[in-house]
């Protein structure tokens, strides 16, 4: 078959009242409340993982009220993974002790549930379904379309069959459209549908630059007796240096199994540093080494988290469209919590696509709405440590005696890819790692337990526009950074008798989209592979 432009193909078109474009908590909860408001709607679901769930992975902590209000029996059948708070820690740790810390009253978890957010998209999914919501999952959204007067129409599927050169193989399939009178995107964090809309609708006209952070997750079983179900613990510091924002999390679940996560914020400006290093040091730590020893990783994963917040939300609404969850923004960073964000948004969306059959509107209305008003009054927190840890906190115990009622809003003045220092005038702070004894033994490893799958034929879904700047400049000024911030060794300079080159591991990607936010030029765009490529993260 002879290659032929994409716009070029008859392609299928399927016709639908609401297209939801992402099959998380938000999405789920926009498609569920339409169809309770308006059951003869046609509304349809699209989810580029192999099943819903597949591509989920959060802490994840849930405030259960907005999901109370969606699904009220969904205690009577909770996910398999769902353990009542009982009790909260908060510890400083630095290399070798731990300091007990007073607990932020944004973080006592009396009344919610620890939960795997991609089991509790699946059981959100069915109940969907049981609405008459069709759900298409292993169908990745590739690009918007738009109709002749420039409003979002719908979009188009992903064309199967593509050969590594991108031209179409023996067995191509173009992938169809699907038309909607409205198109709602709950992609999460740096979604890639989303980022074109946002650049082409200039949607982030007036704000500030979102920034972002890598959270990195392990499930772990453990020998018996050393699990308290329901704690959660919580701790900052050691290994990052003052500099660079993050902590830890460690949820302990039932049947000796606890969820062990680290968070990273992506503007951190040390070219050497390594999120992933600095999660497996993490698990070093004489405070956390003995729980874990002994123990194996039944599943591990890694998530882009946007974490900028009130200053950071684009506009929600364009011709055709909304954003919704953290395809905008939505995440309570101070609470550690987006879930809850999440459901409230797309419940909000579909409460206003009811009503009014239209986007406009919405914009003014999830700002005014209680997820609104809470991202508001927390907007002072991620910016308060761009000066340091020690700043930040300072600043975060303000914000807690004011309320967030302080009369100024702090800014994020750099996307996150700007903040990253030349390798020469950066001076890395001694770290201290040691050698790892715990698993995973390397990135690889980790990769594995992700249970990414990727099918090798199909052209690599990372594209990098020039790849001269990485043998050259980037290994000047910047020793290569993709070959850090990267957790799952997808990209590597290769040394070769005619020089260097970079080479993609595409099948390793566990669609972190870490590499599209902090590469220091913005050369770096992930878009989606071929529908139901990825990671499974459904016990995550």
């Amino acid at each position: 078959m002879n290659a032929t432009a994409p716009e070029a193909l008859e392609r299928d078109v399927m016709e639908y009242d609401i297209a939801i474009i992402g099959g998380g908590p938000a999405g789920l909860a926009c498609a569920i409340r339409l169809k309770q408001l308006q059951p003869d709607l046609n509304v349809c679901l699209l989810e580029k993982g192999a099943a819903v769930g597949a591509h989920a992975l959060s802490g994840a902590v849930i405030e259960p009220g907005p999901l109370d209000a969606l699904v009220p029996q969904w205690r009577q059948s909770p996910p398999s993974i769902c353990v009542a708070a009982t009790h909260d820690e908060m510890h400083l740790l630095t290399r070798t002790a731990k300091f007990r810390l007073p607990l932020p009253p944004q973080l006592h978890n009396r009344g919610n549930f620890i939960v795997s957010l991609g089991l509790l998209a699946a059981w959100l999914a069915q109940q969907a379904e049981a609405l008459g919501v069709d759900v298409f999952p292993g169908f990745a959204a590739a690009e918007p379309v738009l109709g002749s007067d420039g409003s979002v129409r719908g979009v188009r599927l992903g064309d199967a069959g593509l050969d590594k050169a991108g031209k179409p193989g023996p067995n191509f399939t173009p992938g169809a459209e699907i038309h909607a009178r409205t198109t709602v995107v709950a992609e999460g964090a740096r979604g890639s549908l989303a980022k074109q809309l946002i650049r082409r609708f200039e949607l982030d006209a007036g704000r500030d630059p979102q920034t972002y952070g890598l959270g990195l997750k392990e499930l772990w079983q453990l020998p018996e007796g050393r699990v308290q179900p329901g704690l959660i613990q919580h701790t900052l510091g050691w290994p990052l240096d003052s500099r660079t924002y993050g902590g830890s999390f460690i949820y302990h679940l039932d049947h000796d199994r606890v969820y062990v996560g680290f968070v990273v914020g992506l503007d951190y400006r040390d070219p050497r540093f390594s999120p992933f290093e600095a999660f497996q040091q993490f698990k070093h730590h004489p405070a956390v080494r003995p729980l874990l020893e002994g123990g194996e990783i039944l599943a591990a994963g890694a998530r882009a988290i946007a974490a900028g917040g009130w200053q950071c939300l684009p506009r929600l609404e364009m011709p055709g469209a909304l954003l919704i969850g953290d395809a905008a923004g939505g995440v309570n960073v101070p609470k550690i919590k987006g879930v809850h964000q999440a459901i409230r948004s797309g419940m909000l969306a579909a409460e206003h696509l009811a009503e009014t059959g239209s986007p406009a509107g919405f914009d003014a209305r999830w700002r005014a709405s209680a997820g609104g008003r809470e991202l508001r009054a927390v907007r002072n927190f991620k910016p308060g440590f761009n000066r340091g840890l020690w700043l930040g906190m300072a600043n975060a115990a303000l914000e807690v005696l004011t309320r967030g009622h302080t009369p100024w809003t702090l800014r994020h003045r750099q996307a996150d890819h700007e903040r990253l220092r030349h390798i020469e005038d950066y001076r890395s702070p001694q770290r201290h790692w040691v050698q790892r004894r715990l698993p995973p033994n390397d990135r690889l490893a980790s990769v594995f337990f992700a249970a990414t799958s990727h099918e090798e034929s199909q052209p690599a879904h990372l594209h990098v526009r020039d790849t001269s700047i990485c043998t050259d400049r980037c290994a000047r000024e910047f020793a290569n950074p993709c070959q850090r911030f990267c957790p799952a060794n997808v990209y590597e300079i290769v040394e070769e008798s005619g020089g260097r080159r970079l080479q993609i591991n595409a099948a390793n990607c566990v669609h972190c989209k870490a590499c599209d936010i902090k590469d220091p030029y913005g050369i770096i765009d992930w878009t989606p592979p071929e529908g139901g490529s990825g990671p499974n993260y459904q016990s995550l």
